[in-house]
């Protein structure tokens, strides 16, 4: 995300499914593109019985760019 929003680059969307995080933007090509990174599992939505419960909830994004801006690979 940090590396995405320092080049500017345009998102088609975001969504918190629950389970894992996504989004969604197009290469130069114009092919659309889904980046994803699951939640540890016991992490995932439930129900009562124990079933999963997926969400279509706003990703926070200032939350991830904080985290990203806030990251440093050991490489850079």
């Amino acid at each position: 995300m940090r590396r995405l929003a320092e080049a500017g680059w345009p998102l088609d969307g975001v969504n918190d499914h629950g389970t894992h995080e996504a989004l969604y933007l197009r290469d130069p090509d114009g092919n659309g593109l889904e980046l994803a990174w699951d939640r540890p599992e016991d992490q995932w939505p439930k129900d009562k019985d124990g079933h999963l419960t997926f969400s279509g909830n706003r990703l926070d994004l200032e939350g991830l760019l904080k985290e990203g801006l806030e990251f440093k690979p050991e490489s850079e």
